[in-house]
Protein backbone atom coordinates (compact mmCIF):
# COMPACT_ATOMS: atom_id res chain seq x y z
CA UNK A 1 0.00 0.00 0.00
CA UNK A 2 2.99 2.29 0.38
CA UNK A 3 2.88 5.22 -2.02
CA UNK A 4 -0.78 4.62 -2.95
CA UNK A 5 -3.24 7.30 -1.79
CA UNK A 6 -5.94 6.15 0.61
CA UNK A 7 -9.22 8.02 0.11
CA UNK A 8 -11.16 9.78 2.83
CA UNK A 9 -14.01 8.06 4.67
CA UNK A 10 -12.42 4.69 3.96
CA UNK A 11 -12.97 1.51 5.96
CA UNK A 12 -9.65 -0.27 5.77
CA UNK A 13 -8.55 -3.88 6.35
CA UNK A 14 -12.08 -5.24 6.13
CA UNK A 15 -13.49 -2.45 8.24
CA UNK A 16 -10.96 -3.01 11.03
CA UNK A 17 -9.60 0.53 10.60
CA UNK A 18 -11.58 3.71 9.98
CA UNK A 19 -9.97 6.70 8.28
CA UNK A 20 -11.01 10.14 7.12
CA UNK A 21 -9.50 13.58 6.58
CA UNK A 22 -11.66 16.54 7.51
CA UNK A 23 -10.83 20.20 8.25
CA UNK A 24 -7.11 19.48 8.35
CA UNK A 25 -7.51 16.54 10.78
CA UNK A 26 -6.60 12.99 9.80
CA UNK A 27 -8.69 10.59 11.91
CA UNK A 28 -7.44 7.00 12.28
CA UNK A 29 -9.57 4.67 14.44
CA UNK A 30 -9.01 1.05 15.39
CA UNK A 31 -12.26 -0.82 14.77
CA UNK A 32 -12.14 -4.28 16.37
CA UNK A 33 -14.20 -3.60 19.51
CA UNK A 34 -15.13 -7.27 19.91
CA UNK A 35 -11.46 -8.11 20.70
CA UNK A 36 -10.61 -4.92 22.64
CA UNK A 37 -9.09 -3.44 19.46
CA UNK A 38 -6.13 -5.82 19.57
CA UNK A 39 -3.76 -4.76 16.80
CA UNK A 40 -3.01 -7.11 13.90
CA UNK A 41 0.12 -6.86 11.73
CA UNK A 42 -2.02 -5.84 8.74
CA UNK A 43 -3.70 -3.03 10.71
CA UNK A 44 -0.32 -1.89 12.00
CA UNK A 45 1.12 -1.69 8.50
CA UNK A 46 -1.83 0.33 7.21
CA UNK A 47 -1.53 2.76 10.15
CA UNK A 48 2.14 3.21 9.26
CA UNK A 49 1.16 4.00 5.66
CA UNK A 50 -1.55 6.42 6.78
CA UNK A 51 0.88 8.28 9.03
CA UNK A 52 3.40 8.55 6.20
CA UNK A 53 0.73 9.92 3.86
CA UNK A 54 -0.51 12.38 6.49
CA UNK A 55 3.07 13.54 6.98
CA UNK A 56 3.40 14.37 3.28
CA UNK A 57 -0.11 15.74 2.69
CA UNK A 58 -0.24 19.55 3.08
CA UNK A 59 -4.00 19.29 3.67
CA UNK A 60 -3.35 17.34 6.89
CA UNK A 61 -2.22 19.43 9.85
CA UNK A 62 -2.84 17.04 12.74
CA UNK A 63 -3.40 13.29 13.18
CA UNK A 64 -5.74 11.70 15.73
CA UNK A 65 -5.33 8.05 16.78
CA UNK A 66 -8.48 6.68 18.37
CA UNK A 67 -10.64 3.58 18.66
CA UNK A 68 -14.23 2.40 18.43
CA UNK A 69 -15.97 0.85 21.42
CA UNK A 70 -14.99 0.57 25.09
CA UNK A 71 -11.26 -0.13 24.65
CA UNK A 72 -8.43 1.85 23.08
CA UNK A 73 -6.10 -1.04 22.25
CA UNK A 74 -5.66 -4.32 24.10
CA UNK A 75 -2.16 -4.80 22.69
CA UNK A 76 -0.92 -6.88 19.79
CA UNK A 77 -3.21 -9.67 18.65
CA UNK A 78 -1.22 -12.65 19.93
CA UNK A 79 -3.26 -15.03 17.85
CA UNK A 80 -1.65 -13.73 14.67
CA UNK A 81 1.39 -11.62 15.67
CA UNK A 82 3.84 -14.42 16.48
CA UNK A 83 7.20 -15.46 15.09
CA UNK A 84 7.06 -18.78 13.28
CA UNK A 85 8.84 -21.62 15.08
CA UNK A 86 11.64 -23.42 13.27
CA UNK A 87 11.66 -27.14 12.61
CA UNK A 88 8.62 -27.90 14.72
CA UNK A 89 10.20 -26.38 17.83
CA UNK A 90 7.93 -24.24 20.00
CA UNK A 91 10.58 -21.54 20.16
CA UNK A 92 11.13 -19.05 17.30
CA UNK A 93 14.36 -19.39 15.35
CA UNK A 94 17.27 -17.15 16.44
CA UNK A 95 16.86 -13.58 15.27
CA UNK A 96 13.21 -14.00 14.27
CA UNK A 97 11.76 -12.04 17.21
CA UNK A 98 14.20 -9.17 16.66
CA UNK A 99 13.27 -9.01 12.98
CA UNK A 100 9.56 -9.17 13.78
CA UNK A 101 9.87 -6.21 16.14
CA UNK A 102 12.18 -4.22 13.87
CA UNK A 103 9.89 -4.55 10.85
CA UNK A 104 6.70 -4.36 12.90
CA UNK A 105 5.96 -2.43 16.05
CA UNK A 106 9.23 -0.48 15.97
CA UNK A 107 8.28 0.92 12.57
CA UNK A 108 4.92 1.94 14.02
CA UNK A 109 6.62 3.74 16.91
CA UNK A 110 8.89 5.58 14.47
CA UNK A 111 5.96 6.48 12.20
CA UNK A 112 4.19 8.24 15.08
CA UNK A 113 7.24 9.96 16.52
CA UNK A 114 8.76 10.98 13.17
CA UNK A 115 5.54 12.30 11.64
CA UNK A 116 6.06 16.05 11.15
CA UNK A 117 2.47 16.72 12.17
CA UNK A 118 1.19 16.68 15.76
CA UNK A 119 -0.28 13.30 16.71
CA UNK A 120 -3.04 13.18 19.33
CA UNK A 121 -4.08 9.93 21.03
CA UNK A 122 -7.75 9.80 22.03
CA UNK A 123 -7.83 7.07 24.69
CA UNK A 124 -11.41 5.95 25.26
CA UNK A 125 -10.78 2.88 27.43
CA UNK A 126 -8.16 0.32 28.37
CA UNK A 127 -4.77 0.67 26.70
CA UNK A 128 -2.69 -2.44 27.33
CA UNK A 129 0.72 -3.49 26.03
CA UNK A 130 1.43 -1.84 22.70
CA UNK A 131 -1.73 0.19 23.27
CA UNK A 132 0.14 2.09 26.00
CA UNK A 133 3.04 2.73 23.67
CA UNK A 134 0.68 4.05 20.96
CA UNK A 135 -0.44 6.71 23.42
CA UNK A 136 3.03 7.47 24.82
CA UNK A 137 4.53 7.89 21.35
CA UNK A 138 1.84 10.46 20.52
CA UNK A 139 2.47 14.12 21.24
CA UNK A 140 -0.65 14.82 23.29
CA UNK A 141 -3.12 12.44 24.96
CA UNK A 142 -6.81 13.04 25.63
CA UNK A 143 -7.97 10.37 28.05
CA UNK A 144 -11.42 9.36 29.30
CA UNK A 145 -11.82 9.22 33.09
CA UNK A 146 -12.84 5.57 32.72
CA UNK A 147 -9.72 4.68 30.70
CA UNK A 148 -6.55 3.08 32.04
CA UNK A 149 -3.01 2.07 31.10
CA UNK A 150 -1.63 -1.43 31.70
CA UNK A 151 1.87 -2.64 30.85
CA UNK A 152 0.82 -6.27 30.79
CA UNK A 153 4.12 -7.83 29.65
CA UNK A 154 5.43 -8.92 33.06
CA UNK A 155 2.38 -11.15 33.55
CA UNK A 156 3.35 -12.90 30.29
CA UNK A 157 6.95 -13.36 31.43
CA UNK A 158 8.38 -11.14 28.69
CA UNK A 159 10.11 -7.78 28.37
CA UNK A 160 7.88 -4.85 27.35
CA UNK A 161 8.31 -3.96 23.68
CA UNK A 162 7.17 -1.26 21.32
CA UNK A 163 9.72 1.12 22.81
CA UNK A 164 8.17 0.87 26.30
CA UNK A 165 11.38 1.44 28.29
CA UNK A 166 12.49 4.25 25.96
CA UNK A 167 9.13 6.03 26.12
CA UNK A 168 8.25 5.46 29.76
CA UNK A 169 11.64 6.67 31.04
CA UNK A 170 11.22 9.89 29.09
CA UNK A 171 7.59 10.47 30.04
CA UNK A 172 7.41 9.37 33.69
CA UNK A 173 11.06 9.07 34.80
CA UNK A 174 13.22 6.06 35.62
CA UNK A 175 11.66 4.93 38.92
CA UNK A 176 8.07 5.16 37.74
CA UNK A 177 9.01 3.45 34.47
CA UNK A 178 10.36 0.52 36.50
CA UNK A 179 7.24 0.53 38.66
CA UNK A 180 4.91 0.35 35.67
CA UNK A 181 6.96 -2.30 33.86
CA UNK A 182 7.97 -4.53 36.79
CA UNK A 183 4.67 -4.54 38.69
CA UNK A 184 2.36 -4.38 35.69
CA UNK A 185 -0.39 -2.70 37.69
CA UNK A 186 -3.29 -0.99 35.97
CA UNK A 187 -3.28 2.78 36.48
CA UNK A 188 -6.33 4.96 35.99
CA UNK A 189 -6.64 8.19 34.07
CA UNK A 190 -6.10 10.52 37.02
CA UNK A 191 -2.85 8.82 38.03
CA UNK A 192 -1.81 8.77 34.37
CA UNK A 193 -2.37 12.54 34.33
CA UNK A 194 -0.31 12.88 37.51
CA UNK A 195 2.49 10.81 35.94
CA UNK A 196 2.49 12.98 32.81
CA UNK A 197 1.04 10.29 30.55
CA UNK A 198 -2.16 12.21 29.75
CA UNK A 199 -2.63 15.82 28.67
CA UNK A 200 -6.35 16.09 29.37
CA UNK A 201 -8.73 13.81 31.31
CA UNK A 202 -12.47 14.11 30.69
CA UNK A 203 -15.59 11.96 31.19
CA UNK A 204 -15.98 9.43 28.40
CA UNK A 205 -19.09 11.21 27.13
CA UNK A 206 -16.96 14.32 26.53
CA UNK A 207 -13.96 12.54 24.98
CA UNK A 208 -14.88 13.10 21.34
CA UNK A 209 -15.63 16.78 21.85
CA UNK A 210 -12.43 17.34 23.85
CA UNK A 211 -10.38 15.51 21.20
CA UNK A 212 -11.93 17.56 18.42
CA UNK A 213 -11.31 20.80 20.31
CA UNK A 214 -7.63 20.00 20.83
CA UNK A 215 -7.13 18.68 17.29
CA UNK A 216 -8.84 21.76 15.82
CA UNK A 217 -6.59 24.02 17.84
CA UNK A 218 -3.49 22.21 16.57
CA UNK A 219 -4.82 22.15 13.00
CA UNK A 220 -5.12 25.95 13.08
CA UNK A 221 -1.55 26.36 14.32
CA UNK A 222 1.77 26.92 12.50
CA UNK A 223 2.19 23.36 11.21
CA UNK A 224 5.83 23.66 10.13
CA UNK A 225 6.86 25.13 13.48
CA UNK A 226 4.86 22.51 15.40
CA UNK A 227 6.54 19.70 13.47
CA UNK A 228 10.00 21.11 14.18
CA UNK A 229 9.15 21.62 17.87
CA UNK A 230 8.17 17.96 18.00
CA UNK A 231 11.44 16.88 16.42
CA UNK A 232 13.56 19.02 18.74
CA UNK A 233 11.84 17.75 21.88
CA UNK A 234 11.92 14.10 20.76
CA UNK A 235 15.67 14.36 20.17
CA UNK A 236 16.47 16.47 23.21
CA UNK A 237 17.49 13.59 25.49
CA UNK A 238 19.46 11.79 22.80
CA UNK A 239 21.92 14.49 21.67
CA UNK A 240 24.60 16.62 23.28
CA UNK A 241 24.15 20.33 23.95
CA UNK A 242 26.09 21.49 20.89
CA UNK A 243 24.00 19.33 18.58
CA UNK A 244 20.75 20.39 20.28
CA UNK A 245 21.54 24.08 19.90
CA UNK A 246 22.64 23.66 16.29
CA UNK A 247 19.41 21.84 15.43
CA UNK A 248 17.42 24.52 17.23
CA UNK A 249 19.10 27.21 15.13
CA UNK A 250 18.47 25.23 11.94
CA UNK A 251 14.80 24.81 12.86
CA UNK A 252 14.50 28.52 13.57
CA UNK A 253 16.10 29.26 10.20
CA UNK A 254 13.37 27.22 8.51
CA UNK A 255 10.45 28.66 10.44
CA UNK A 256 11.57 32.30 10.21
CA UNK A 257 11.20 32.14 6.42
CA UNK A 258 7.80 30.40 6.50
CA UNK A 259 4.55 32.11 5.54
CA UNK A 260 3.16 31.38 8.98
CA UNK A 261 6.02 33.22 10.67
CA UNK A 262 5.41 36.22 8.43
CA UNK A 263 1.71 36.06 9.30
CA UNK A 264 2.51 35.80 13.02
CA UNK A 265 4.56 38.99 12.93
CA UNK A 266 2.08 40.82 10.67
CA UNK A 267 -0.92 39.94 12.85
CA UNK A 268 0.93 41.19 15.95
CA UNK A 269 1.87 44.49 14.29
CA UNK A 270 -1.64 44.97 12.89
CA UNK A 271 -3.35 43.98 16.14
CA UNK A 272 -5.56 41.28 14.59
CA UNK A 273 -6.12 37.55 15.08
CA UNK A 274 -3.49 35.29 13.53
CA UNK A 275 -4.53 33.15 10.56
CA UNK A 276 -1.96 30.40 10.04
CA UNK A 277 -2.02 28.40 6.81
CA UNK A 278 0.29 25.59 7.85
CA UNK A 279 2.96 26.69 5.37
Amino acid sequence: MEGRPISDDTELVGGQLLHRVEDGICWIRLNRPDVANALTPEQRNVVIDLLAQADQDPAVRVVVLGAVGRHFCGGADLRVDRAEPAGGDDRPSPGMVMKMLAYGVHRLLAAIMDCQKPVVASVNGTAAGIGVQLALASDLVVMAEEASFLEVFVSRGIVPDGGAAYLLARVVGLQRAKELMMLGDRIGAQKAREYGMATVVVPRAELEAATLELATRLASGPTVALGLMKRLVNRSLDVDRTTALFEEAAAQEVTMTSRDAQEGVASFVEGRPTRFEGR
